[in-house]
């Protein structure tokens, strides 16, 4: 089976200390086994109108649903969700199996 991905994508709310979330986030998925990889990163080159107010990415890749299914209900998961979850403003989530065209070199 092929891996499972987590895509995330968010309009933090205004005030928001956004480097104490993610630093919040890297820990906690750090202490995760279920997660195989995790990337993040901040928009700098679309238009604001295709942006949509949308700011940062994070992407999370799984060795299949089940270590996805897994990761939900885990209780750091379910603990750092309870912080993470008020300071966004508008959120876009898309959990999906990767169909990979080009290999990574």
């Amino acid at each position: 089976m092929g891996t499972f991905n987590h895509c995330v994508i968010i309009k933090f709310k205004d005030g928001v200390v956004v480097e104490e979330l993610i630093q919040g986030l890297e820990k906690m998925v750090s202490g995760i086994e279920h997660v195989k990889s995790f990337e993040w990163g901040k928009d700098i080159e679309s238009q604001d109108m295709l942006r949509q107010g949308f700011t940062h990415a994070f992407l999370m890749t799984f060795n299949g649903k089940e270590e996805f299914s897994a990761f939900q209900t885990h209780p750091k998961h379910v603990e750092f969700s309870g912080i993470f979850s008020p300071a966004i403003e508008k959120i876009v989530v898309l959990d999906f199996p990767s169909n990979i065209v080009k290999a990574p070199a």
